[in-house]
Order: structure tokens, then sequence, then C-alpha cells
């Protein structure tokens, strides 16, 4: 059958519009559902709809290609392992699947495929990306969360295994670590332990550009060209790398900058400084940084939002007040694709705040469209309008705007405040937040797509309705998700799209049903179609991303920015896919804000005056400045901000050269020539105490900070070093006490009779006040504790009625929990590297609360919400740097024992030398060493004026003692004559009875001067200095028995805090003592001092003179002890010469003479009395020619690579003919003595290991129940067994054990090869490490040659030598008799023998009951820990410094190897109080 033309026609214009009806918009969008367990990590891969996301539940990760339509399992990637998947920030194409072990994945193709590779241990992120090559990462792999990390590389995405990097590094980044930053390919930056410390405060920062196969290279990061120690985080921001330091005893942060990871920059931020949790790095630019700072209490957060110059350097504060939440985050927001547009939240009633931690934050929010310069309110039709922001995001991804030009979208309020998120609705801007317009009620998730052409939201709320825009928010439809197949309410999670905004396809996450019953779904929303047409040339318009008031372009870095967008009421959809909306720049003409402080030249921005002014000298040209020319063309000043590309020509012209005197043209002052002088009189009878808030070497300020106490019980502060003293204000109330931070150098406490405490955490800049729970108690106990590393976290023991109760706040006082009543003390027993510690808290309560009845040790880490009892019948308590010793009364009730614990929870019985035994073991004194063993004085003769006992050194877990020394010397506080060298490993000073059953029986005490340079191994008598005063010989006769040197040493002290050595200056010691037979009175005593650590003395002054070390020892002041004076003498190169220096007129009684705790200041203070009344003289070397110039740095050397200014110093060991000591030789900087200049900032002494040494028997001690026999071996005591072998494994990284031996390693020891008397020749695999061992000891056919033919070979020789050497002693280690420094039969083997006669025939005690322990915190003086924790000085009558347990009110806090004292029958804890110091 045939159809005519007519028909046929028909047929076609009705099938074409069939077609054309099908083409028309359609009316909602496609929407697909795809349910999952706990879907999160959800990404898109750049510039495509390749999406991926991970089920945490199943530990399984998908994969969409078409926007999350469809969903498939990733292939080649194992089910159930999927830890984290993360994406290459910088190749689209790349992305990372970490594994839960040690197989791990990775995708070159968007993750169609997956290549597996291994890491040695599991893997965890962050893993660190190269900007420039893909191909380069850096994974960090741990076993566990405690364990060893390592970091590992690769350069070929991990095609081929990959390489261990570093061991133990914190972090790792590439220098290289975005497109702007100008650094290496090969440049690598790590955090990693210190040299000789594994503290958090010793971190270093190394340099590599060969993967460390040649030692890294710290870099120089200060003006003076040193290191910097205590790096905790480094970050890259743009253009940036961002170092953070922080000293210890602070939480104050130092920033540093570098663009190219060579040239590093200390970044100044003028009155607000960063500190540790307290600043957040916000989004920045290419040509700035913006840093968030916390300026109130943690509590009530509020910040100042700060903005760097271009070389991020010199921050500048934009605005105050910024709210920011305690985790950290900030309510800021730059406009995403255009310059200078800035969304902040702040807080209006901020005094309110400050004052009082609970009121509530009333919320404005501010935009400003000029970098921060100026700031305005948010309209919406004529009314304030304020925006959620960061700190209460309800989505994923950005809060406000995306790349589509000037479109921005919030939820909020109109009104004086911002409201609750609930009462919020949704409003939109479309000229990038300048006005705004109410989209829709209620709060509301939401999107952009198509470069802004379509806007999506859903109402944040169980709902059914998506909504969407096509005119830029003016007009919305919905469509319910149930008419388009999707069962029930959902509640949206998270509404995102393409990262460029520029499809129409988006993806909701959300969640339908409650608790059991929850299920989680993503679903996918296609708007394409919307629009029937795609937009042409017609339908867009420029737009212009900053205008003023009469819409003119405004001018950001020099020129404008203007897009081509679509306009609002365009029916079309740009339908550009993955094509990101670029800016047409026009350059304009040059402003002052286009300009910059030339930082180069050593100008800086002044706030007040609003201009760049000079701070050091101008950089005169090449050439400049010769052929007696007196001016020179040089910086104005000012430069161009680079990147800025204003047109000068008509405009401002800030940065041309101006002319300058040739010179110094600083106007920095020469020095005076003199020393300063500055005298305060002060009302009073004495000065009770005070201390030294010490700025710590990274922070920021220039003050020394003083605050004192008189006996009126009024506080005084100097912030200069004593030349100006204020009142410290506290609205009349008396100060009975002042608390120190025992943890935080900045933070003091001043404790009134009520509970009002007042408080300053800048070093007394400011002043704040808290109400205590309770009075202070009365019953001289310590009120105040503090915790390690939470600066907020207080305990206050305070009295109710005749009970004294112990309450902590975690929020600085603002608020108080109770922890226990009718306690003696509570304490934190945090530590660095004790698990589980952070809320660990000890207290000694009485039983049944009852006063008078016996004391338990209890224990908790949640506040005391639970409690365990450790102890009972506890005489004390003391924490040191590694080890918790408890003294407990014995359960005889007739002597006392000691207990000590590593981790606060498992305390082992501290066994003493076999056969020591002190019947009735009355005291004990504490010394902490930093050896890693404890120093304990056992008191063998307690009668009064008659003390002394022996010192026992612990092995390393604090359990097991041998003896070091007997009849030391002790008074009866319990002080004892024993002083550790600062800033030396292993040398210390005791004063022994040479006469001790004379003193037994009541004769006077004859003491003698011993010194060791082995931690105590060895002993021996001070040498006598070569010649006299006057150049003569001593007159007396004998060997070193009857002629050495003798010395005055803590118990003859007026104030125990004056110790013989300095932990800045190395080697130096001062003393006051005399040459003979024994230590005669000290009136009859001259002062010495050494400059090599005590191996040989010099006498530098007739008489008793008090001293101090300035400057790291370049600048000795001494000033006459006892007797009037008007002058003190100084030195310049360590006490070989001096000069005498007047300072007054008339003549003053000194008491004292202090300076900073760490001895680096040029500034001492004289404490005493002048007519009567109280005087403090400060006194300033800062003026002096050759003290006026700073120094160098150690670590850059000159031109002939040696440094001017320092040399390096071995320590010389008197009992090793190699200089070793702890099994390597030490080398250590020291000024020069004939360098003119000043040190300054402390210099980290200890340069290197110069080598390790071979092992001898020295670097052993006798393995647990073991001890040390008179040949010098290590014998099983009779009846005890010895330790499990197994328990070597234990350890971390080791998988093979060796048979006991008797010995083991001192701690301390480096030592390689030689005698390594820990090893035995049988090795065992440790349970569950077989394959390892077999890995590691499996013999192949070569070695199966060696082990079988070499041996039968040379039998003949052996058996010959055997023949020839035979004496009869195989079987046994013969180690050798006493080193022939051994004096007097003190140390050597002899002094560990156990049948020793002061070991078997211990002199028996006085009976009765008198328990004292004395905790002796000494300053680290060793190599691995070599800091100084002296704040200041106390001088209160009988008063006793302590540092472990702290301080009573008037005991000096953090003292310089202080004691602590405890004496039952006073009822005195850890220091004695003033009788007439009752609060």
């Amino acid at each position: 059958m045939h159809l005519s033309m007519g028909r046929m026609l028909g047929i076609l214009v009705a099938l074409l519009a069939l077609t054309v009806s099908a083409a028309k918009s359609k009316d909602r969008p496609q929407v697909e559902e795809t349910q999952f367990e706990a879907p999160a990590n959800l990404f898109y891969f750049e510039d495509s709809d390749v999406v991926l996301v991970t089920d945490v539940k199943s530990k399984t990760a998908y994969r969409s290609e078409d926007a999350g339509v469809h969903w498939t399992v990733l292939e080649d990637v194992e089910k159930g392992e999927v830890l984290e998947v993360v994406k290459h920030p910088f190749d689209n194409q790349i992305a990372i699947v970490l594994g839960y072990e040690k197989r791990h994945w990775i995708t070159r193709d968007q993750g169609k495929s997956f290549k597996s590779f291994k890491t040695p241990q599991p893997a965890r992120p962050p893993i660190s990306f190269h900007a420039s090559d893909p191909e380069r990462l850096m994974i960090r792999t741990a076993e566990c969360a405690d364990c060893k990390k390592s970091m590992y590389y690769t350069t070929d995405g991990f095609d081929t295994e990959p390489k261990l990097l570093l061991d133990d590094a914190m972090s790792c980044l590439w220098a290289k670590s975005t497109d702007l930053i100008q650094a290496d390919e090969d440049d690598i930056l790590c955090i990693v332990k210190g040299s000789f410390s594994s503290w958090s405060s010793d971190y270093r920062l190394l340099a590599s550009s060969d993967f460390f196969k040649t030692d890294g290279v710290e870099p120089m990061m200060t003006e003076d060209g040193r290191s910097v120690s205590g790096i905790m985080n480094l970050a890259s921001v743009k253009s940036y790398i961002v170092a953070a330091a922080k000293s210890e005893n602070t939480l104050e942060l130092a920033m540093y900058v570098t663009d190219d990871a060579k040239t590093w920059h200390r970044a100044e931020f003028g009155e607000h400084r960063l500190e540790e949790n307290a600043y957040t790095l916000l989004e920045s630019t290419n040509y700035s940084m913006q840093v968030d700072v916390l300026a109130t209490k943690p509590t009530a957060p509020i910040g100042a939002l700060l903005t760097s110059n271009s070389n991020g350097t010199f921050f500048t504060k934009t605005i105050e007040h910024t709210n920011r939440n305690m985790h950290g985050f900030v309510d800021f927001e730059k406009i995403q694709n255009i310059q200078g547009i800035v969304l902040v939240n702040v807080v209006d009633n901020w005094e309110e705040v400050e004052s009082s931690w609970f009121a509530e934050k009333k919320l404005t929010s501010q935009i400003s469209f000029d970098d921060g310069r100026t700031w305005q309110s948010l309209k919406a039709d004529d009314k304030t309008l304020h925006l959620h922001s960061v700190t209460d995001q309800s989505n994923m991804g950005r809060i406000f705007s995306s790349p589509a030009p000037g479109i921005v979208m919030g939820v909020g309020n109109t009104g004086k405040y911002l409201k609750e998120y609930a009462k919020g609705d949704l409003y939109v801007s479309d000229d990038a937040g300048l006005t705004w317009t109410k989209a829709l009620s209620e709060p509301h998730l939401y999107e952009f797509g198509d470069q802004g052409a379509i806007l999506v939201a859903i109402k944040d709320e169980e709902t059914t309705e998506v909504k969407w825009s096509l005119n830029h928010g003016k007009d919305w439809k919905s469509t319910d998700l149930r008419d388009m197949g999707i069962k029930g309410k959902i509640r949206p999670i998270g509404l995102t799209t393409t990262p460029d905004s520029t499809s129409l396809k988006f993806l909701l996450t959300a969640i339908k049903g409650k608790s059991s019953n929850r299920e989680h779904f993503i679903y996918s929303l296609d708007f394409e179609g919307l629009h029937e047409d795609k937009c042409k040339k017609s339908d867009f318009e420029d737009w212009y991303a900053r205008v003023d008031e009469d819409g003119e372009p405004t001018c950001i870095m020099g020129h404008t920015q203007m897009f081509r967008r679509r306009k609002a009421d365009a029916e079309c959809f740009v339908d550009e896919e993955f094509k990101d909306p670029m800016p047409v720049m026009e350059d304009c003409k040059c402003k002052a804000e286009d300009f910059e402080c030339d930082y180069e030249n050593n100008f800086t921005w002044d706030a007040k005056n609003k201009k760049c002014v000079g701070s050091g000298s101008v950089k005169a040209p090449s050439g400049a400045c010769e052929d007696g020319e007196k001016t020179f063309v040089g910086s104005s000043g000012y430069r161009l901000i680079p990147g800025n590309t204003c047109t000068k020509k008509g405009g401002e012209t800030l940065d041309e050269p101006v002319e300058h005197e040739c010179g110094n043209s600083s106007g920095v002052a020469r020095p005076s020539g003199k020393v300063g002088v500055e005298l305060t009189k002060f009302k009073g009878d004495k000065f009770t105490e005070y201390y030294y808030l010490e700025r710590c070497p990274e922070c920021r300020g220039d003050d020394e900070t003083v605050i004192m106490r008189t006996d009126e019980k009024v506080a005084w502060i100097s912030r200069d070093h004593g030349f100006h003293w204020s009142k410290v204000d506290t609205d009349g109330e008396d100060v009975v006490a002042i608390y120190p931070h025992q943890y935080l150098n900045d933070a003091v406490y001043l404790v009134t009779p009520s509970k009002t405490v007042y408080y300053s955490q800048n070093r007394g800049d400011k002043w704040h006040s808290f109400t205590a729970p309770e009075k202070p108690n009365q019953d001289r106990l310590q009120i105040l504790q503090f915790h390690p590393t939470q600066k907020d976290w207080l305990i206050w023991t305070g009295s109710t009625g005749d009970q004294t109760v112990a309450h902590v706040s975690q929020k600085g006082g603002d608020d108080w929990d109770r922890l226990l009543r009718s306690v003696r003390k509570c304490q934190f027993v945090y530590r660095e590297g004790r698990a589980d510690s952070d809320q660990l808290i000890f207290c000694e309560q009485y039983a049944s609360e009852d006063p008078s009845a016996p004391i338990s040790l209890m224990s908790s880490d949640d506040f005391f919400k639970r409690k365990k009892e450790l102890k009972r019948d506890v005489i004390n308590f003391a924490t040191m740097a590694e080890y918790i010793v408890v003294a407990i009364r014995d359960e005889d009730q007739e002597s006392l024992r000691v207990d000590t614990s590593i981790d606060g929870q498992v305390f082992a019985d501290a066994r003493f030398p076999s056969n020591f035994k002190v019947a009735h073991q009355q005291a004990y004194t504490v010394l902490d060493s930093s050896t890693h063993a404890v120093f304990l004085h056992v008191t063998v003769n307690n009668k009064l004026d008659a003390e002394y006992g022996s010192i026992v050194k612990s092995n390393s877990n604090g359990t097991s003692y041998v003896l070091s020394v007997g009849e030391v010397n002790r008074n009866s506080p319990g002080y004892v004559d024993f002083e550790k060298m600062q800033g030396l490993e292993g040398v210390a000073i005791v004063n022994r009875v040479a006469n001790p059953k004379d003193a037994d029986n009541g004769k006077e005490k004859k003491l003698k001067t011993y010194i060791t340079h082995n931690d105590g191994a060895d002993w021996a008598l001070l040498p006598k200095p070569a010649k006299n005063l006057k150049g003569k010989g001593y007159k007396c006769k004998g060997g070193i028995e009857k002629c050495s040197l003798h010395l005055h040493g803590y118990t003859e002290r007026k104030d125990p805090r004056d110790t013989f050595s300095s932990p800045s200056a190395v080697g130096l010691m001062i003393a006051t003592g005399n040459v003979g037979e024994y230590l005669r009175p000290k009136k009859e005593a001259d002062t010495f001092a050494t400059r090599d650590g005590g191996v040989t003395w010099l006498p530098i002054a007739e008489g008793n003179w008090m001293w101090e070390f300035g400057d790291q020892g370049s600048i000795l002041v001494i000033v006459k002890e006892d007797e009037a004076t008007d002058s003190v003498r100084y030195s310049l190169n360590e006490g070989r010469d001096w000069e005498d220096y007047k300072f007054i007129d008339s003549s003053m009684q000194v008491e004292d003479i202090s300076t900073v705790p760490s001895d680096t200041s040029r500034k001492f203070l004289l404490w005493g009395k002048m007519k009567g009344g109280l005087v403090s003289i400060s006194l300033d070397f800062s003026g002096l020619e050759e003290r006026s110039e700073r120094c160098d740095s150690p670590d850059r050397p000159g031109s002939d690579g040696i440094s001017e200014d320092y040399d390096l110093w071995e320590p010389k060991h008197p009992l090793s003919n190699d200089n070793c000591l702890f099994g390597h030789v030490a080398q250590y900087h020291r000024k020069k003595l004939d360098a003119k200049c000043y040190n300054g900032r402390e210099i980290q002494h200890l340069h290197s290991v110069a080598r390790n040494c071979t092992c001898t028997r020295r670097d052993f001690e006798c393995d647990y129940n073991y001890e040390k026999q008179s040949d010098g071996s290590c014998r099983l005591v009779p009846g005890l067994s010895p330790p499990d072998p197994k328990d070597q494994c234990k350890a971390e990284g080791v998988d093979e054990y060796f048979d006991i031996t008797g010995y083991r390693r001192i701690p301390l020891t480096t030592c390689q090869g030689g005698q390594e008397l820990d090893y035995t020749s049988r090795v065992s695999p440790c349970p569950g490490k077989e394959p390892e061992f077999e890995k590691k000891h499996g013999i192949g056919g070569a070695g199966l040659f060696f082990a079988v033919v070499i041996p039968i070979a040379a039998a003949a020789g052996i058996g010959y030598w055997v023949w020839k050497n035979w004496d009869g002693k195989f079987g046994r280690i013969q180690l050798g008799d006493a080193p022939a420094g051994a004096i007097g039969g003190i140390g050597g083997s002899g002094a560990f023998d156990r049948d020793a006669p002061w070991i078997k025939y211990p002199i028996m005690a006085l009976s009765g009951i008198v328990a004292v322990v004395a905790a002796l915190p000494m300053v680290a003086g060793s190599l691995w820990r070599t800091v100084s924790t002296r704040l200041g000085r106390n001088r209160a009558e009988g008063g006793g410094g302590y540092s472990g347990p702290y301080t009573s009110r008037n005991s000096f806090a953090r003292g310089r190897g202080d004691y602590a004292v405890v004496d039952p029958d006073e009822g005195e804890l850890l220091g004695e109080a003033d009788s007439d110091e009752e609060v």
C-alpha cells in the first residue's frame, strides 16, 4: 500500500511536534537514591563527575563516575581494610587509599584502577604531597600511637618500595608543598627529636636536599644566625612555610616564616602574642597571611584578626574581638575568587564575656571590601544582618561562597545580635555581600551550581522538599521527593557539588529514622534540562567585584576585578562544566595602601603614627660611603607590595629612594661605657620573697620582670629588672603569698587572706582575679598546685572549719570542683611520655578524715569521681623528672621504707644494697638526678648537729640501689651537702664527715669536700689551687689527704639557691672555702672559681663573697657577704681578671645578689638595707663597650670556617684518659675570653658528641638482683633470682633477647663495641618474632663455609695460645682494681663491695620516729637535659623552696638546685612557712 505525499507530510509534522515537545524544559530534577552504612569523606576529583566516598562502618570505599547516580566498590582495593582515602591536592587523577595494616593502594586514573604497595609498619595520615611532581610522596608509619614514628618517601608514586627517610620524625613536609613556594624540588623539612633529648621542648627542624642520606641541616632562623629548638608545628599556606616553636615553661609560641625553605624570618605580632592551642592560621592570600590570635581565656574564647605583610613577618591588627570557639575555629571566611572581601563575626559584649566566663556572647557580623582595612555591617532591606559562620557550621565545605562570581548565601537573622541557628532564615546576595535579601524562611543547607545560575537549598530539618532558584535567589521552586519515589522524610547532613560550582549535578547526604533505626543515604540531584537554552553572549553582564558608594569599581593590589557572569533573569544555563570563571583585571593608579614597610632595610610599621619607621641601619648600596662620601641614596622605608600591579604614573610613589647619612643611620646610641645604677627604697623590715618571671628565649618583648613582697604584705613589680618599681593593685587587700606558676614563667598568683586571688598570665602586664572556693588554709600547707601542660588547671587547698579541702579548676579559677576533704597535699602527676597521666592526681588524705589518723596516698585519673588507695601510712611523696618516690612508715611503726614508681600506677619497693640495713630508718633526702637514676640520701645518724648519711644510687627503674658515697653531711632541716653541676653531665660535689665516730659521740663534725665526674661511681678530693692570691703556694703539707680544697655547701648557705654553677655558664663554678685538711669556719673562707668543671681551681678573692653569673658566664659579679660595702667586683673573662665598681657613695648591707634564672641577662639586683631601710639597687652592664654588641652565632662560621666568637671545649675528666664519659666525648660552645661581645639569647652550649667511645665497665651497671663486688664484677645476690630475660622484648622494636649476664647498659651511655657486658653468645627470638629472627640470623652457603671451615683451620693457633697463656683464670671475668684516681678508698669498685665496713657494719641511728623526706630537684646538668628551672629567691627566714612538689607560701618556687623538706612532727609539707605569715 502506498501513502500519498500529503499523508506523509502530515506524519512528519506530527513527529516534529512530538520532538519539540520532548525537548521542552523539565520542571524538576532527576533524583537517585543509594543507601550506605556510614558514608564519610566524600570528595570529587577536580574537573570531573567522579566521586569517592568511604563507608567507615564496613571499611570499604566506593566510586561513582556519574556524580553519584551509580556506585561501585573500588576495584583492586580490599574490602574491609580502608582506613582513609586521601585525594592528591595537585593532581586530579591521583588518590591514595590507606589500609588499616601495611597494605595500601594508589590510583592514577581517578579510581578506575588501583595498584597496591606496602609499608614496613601501618601508615597513618597525613600524607605529604609535592606541588610540582605528583609522584613524590611522603608517608608516616608507626606500629601504634605511642610507638616510634618513621617517615618513608617515594619519587615514583610507589611503583617501587618506599624508602626510609627518617626514624623518629614527628612530621615532614616537601618544601615545594604549594606551587607558589620558591623551593628546590628535592628540599624536605622535618621536625625531629632533639640531638640529645626526646622532650618536645627540644624538637628541631631539619632540612635536607638529599633525602637525609647525609645529616640534615638545622636552618638558621634567628637574626643572629641561630637555629631554634622546640619546633611544634610545620605547615604551608599559599606562598609561605610556617614553623611554630615553643620554649619550655611558657605557652607562647614563636612563628618563623619562609618562602623558599632557606631564608627564615621571625614573625612579629605587635601587642599580641601566639600561644599554644590559641591561634588559628586562616585562609590567606598570595600576598599576606591571616592569623587569628586568642585574646582571652580559652573558656570564653575571643580573638583578634591579624594580617601580615608580603613575606609573612610583620602582622597588624585588622579587627578585634573575633568570635572563635574552644576548638580554635574562627568565624572568618574570604569570599572565594574575589580579592579583598572578608566576612567575620565579632563579639559585641566582649568586656562582659572577658570578666565572666558564663556570660553569653552577643555576636554581630562584619564585612570588609578592602582586605580588612575598613569594616561595615551587613544590610538586608536596610536592616542589620548577622550570619552563622564557621563556629556553627551545618554544611560541608565553605560557609558563604563558591567560585560562582558574587553569589553569596548564609543563614542568619536581622536585628541587634545573631540569634540561635534554629531561629535563622536563608539570605542571599548577588553583589558579593554588599546587599542581602531574604531568600527562604528557616535554616536551610544550600549550594551553588552552573557558576551561580542555579542555587539549591533544602531545609535543615526532617523534610521531603528540595528547592532551587534560577535567578540569584529572587524566586524559588520546589519538588517533593516522594513524587520521585523517595519514601519517608529525610534529615539532610550535607549538600555539595563539584569544587568549581560549574555543574548542574549535586550530591545530598541524609539520614532516615532515629537511633538504632537510622539509615544513611546519598542522593544524586540532576538539574539538567530545567532551562532548554544554553546562554548566549547577550545573556551575560560585566560585573565588578568591588564598588564604592557611587558604584565605581575599587582597587585591591593595584587593580579592579571584573567577571562576565549570567544575568539573573536570563532563562538559560551557562552549561560550561569544569570551566572556572576568570576575572578581567584593570590596573589602577598607586595609592598608599599599595605599599608596605621595607623590612629588608629595617623599617617597621608604627601603628600609633601610621607610618613606616627605621628600627636599624639602612643598607648602603655597594660602593657607597667610600672616598669620604657623607651621604648615600637608599630606601625610603617603603616598597611596593610584591605582586601589586598599580601604575605609579599619576599615583603615589612612596618607594622613591631618599638620601641618608653614611655611618650609623639608625639613630642607635653608642654605649655609654659605664655601668647603669638605680636605687629604690621600700617600706618594711625585710624582703619576704621575690621571683623572676623570666621571658622565654623565643618569646616576644624585652622585659626582665621581677615580683617581690615585703613583710608589710605589699606586692611590688618591676618590668625592667628593678630600675622602676610599682605596687600591684589588689584593691587594698594584703598579699600573704606569691605563687609563680611552677611550669609557666608568664603566670603568677597573689594570694590574699580572703577568697580573692589576683593573677597575671603575661608577666604582670595585666592583672585579673578569681574567687577561690575557700579561704587559704592556715596549716602552712601548699595552697596552689599547677598542671605541667594545662595552664588553666589549678588545685586549691583551703580550709573549711577544721578541715583542709582540695578543689580543682579546669577554667583558671572560674569554677571549682571538690577533690577530697581532710587532705595534706594534692598534686598533678602528669609527665610527658607517661601514659594516661593528663588527669592523674595524687592526694595525701587522712584516714577517716581525721587529722590525727595516718595518711593514705590516694590516686585518681578522673578528678576523684573514682579513687584508688595506693599506699597507707604515708609520710610523704616527691615527684622528679622520671620517678615518684614515696616514703612509707614500715609495719613495725619504727622505721621507714621507700617505694618508687615510673608510671604513677605501679609501685615497687626500693631495695638497698644487700646488708645495707639501717635500723629505724628515720630520714630520706631525695636528690633528683638527670641521669635516669634516683640519688637518695639515707640518714645514718640523726643526732642533732651530728647528722650524716649515705647516698645510694638507683638503677634505671629506681628500685635497686647501690652505695655511691658514705658519711655525707646533712643538717637538721634535711638539707644535704650534695650539688650537681649544672650544664655538665655527671659532675657533683659533696661534703663528707671525716670523723663519723667522733660525731656520733658528740664531737664537732669535720668535713671534707669530694667531687665526682662520672655520676657518683667514683669520688675524689678537690685538688688545691697551684697558687694563692699573692702568687705563692699554699703552706699546708702532705699529700692530697692533708692538703685539698674544701667548700661550704648547702647546709651553710643563707639561701640554698646560691648554687656553685649556672646552667648557661658551662664549666664554671664559684664557691667559698679553704685549703687544708678539713673545712674551716666560714669566717676563715676565701672565694674560689673553676673554669673546667671542677678539675682545677683558682682563688679569686679574699674573704666571703656572694656571686652571680650574667650573660651566660661572660659577666661575673661578686659582692661582699656579711659586711657593709659600697662596691662590687666584676669579671669579663670568666674570673681571670677583675674590676672594682663603686655603685653608691655610702655603704649598704647586701643580703643577696640576683639575676634572671637562666643567667643570660646583663643586669643584676642587689637586695639589702641602707641606713636601716630596705633598698634594691639595679646594676646594668649592657653599657660597657665590651658587652654592647651581640656575638655572632656559634653556628655561623667566620671567613676561615671557624666561629669568630666561640670555641669548642671538651671537658677533661680526670678519671678517664680519653675524656670518655657515658660512652662519648662531648663538645660545648663557650665564648672566647677575649671576644668583646655579649651572648644574648641562651645558646645551645652542647655542640655535638665528637665521637662515641668503645664500651668499658663504666658503661654498665649491675642488673636487677645483682650487686657489685670488690673486684668490680656483678654477682647475683644469694637467695635471689635473676630477672626474666624475655623482659627485654617489652622494649619497642626488639625482636630478640640475650641471656642475663648480671650487667645492663647505663641508660645514658652511647658506647659502641668494646666490652659489651650485657650481651652473651646465645641469642633467642622474642615470642611472635621468630620470622624476623630467622631472617636476621639465617645462614646461607657462604656463611656455612665460614662457620665450619674457618674454625677448624684456626683451631691449632688457638690451642697454642691457650697453652702459652694458661694461668687458671679462664671461666671468670677479671675487671681490674679501683681506678687510679680514686682517693682514700672512696670511689672505684671498693665503694660498692658488699663486705665493705660501711655497708656490713652500719652505724645505728638513734631511736625515735623522725621522718624527713627532702626533695632536691636538681637543675638538669646532663647532656640530655641542660635546663635551668630557677625563678628567683625567697628570703623568708627558715623557708625552704622546692620544685617537684612546688612551694609553700614563702618558699622559693622552681629554685635553682633547691630542696623540699618534710618534718611530720612539725606538720610541714615540703617547705616551711614563717610563723608570722599566718593567713
